[in-house]
């Protein structure tokens, strides 16, 4: 298998190194669609130490099911109507949670345009979950 594809690559060299430029280039766009991508243990830092805030913008019955202590609500669907809640934590980093890490990434953008630091938890809920950290109703 490994072979047939070194073959193919070198016959087709174009469209082989196009391809690589592509995956690249999505790459690079990915990692720059905004925010920092944290870990579980780098948000729980950040917060125990009072630098930032966690903003959960699941869907109300997804928070409902389970959220971070005291993470504010602000849905998706309604995060550009609300953004001016945030205001009074423009001192603090703003960490984004959505399900799965694939949504927050361009509520970040929007924030950082908006002048607040922000950043987004890698994996989203998902990912706090699967490190069996606590999360209330």
């Amino acid at each position: 298998m490994l072979a047939q594809l070194i073959e193919f690559a070198t016959n087709h060299y174009v469209l082989s190194g196009l391809f690589v430029a592509l995956l690249v280039a999505l790459l690079v766009s990915e990692l720059r669609k905004g925010g920092k991508a944290l870990s579980c243990r780098e948000l729980t830092a950040l917060v125990n130490s009072g630098e930032a805030l966690v903003v959960d913008v699941r869907a109300q019955k997804e928070f409902s099911a389970g959220h971070i202590v005291d993470a504010l609500h602000i849905p998706h669907d309604k995060f550009a109507a609300r953004m001016a809640e945030l205001d009074k934590h423009k001192e603090k980093t703003l960490i984004l949670v959505d399900a799965l890490g694939q949504h927050s990434g361009s509520l970040c953008a929007q924030l950082q345009k908006a002048g607040f630091k922000a950043a987004k938890l890698s994996g989203g809920i998902a990912s706090w979950r699967n490190d069996n950290l606590p999360l209330v109703k």
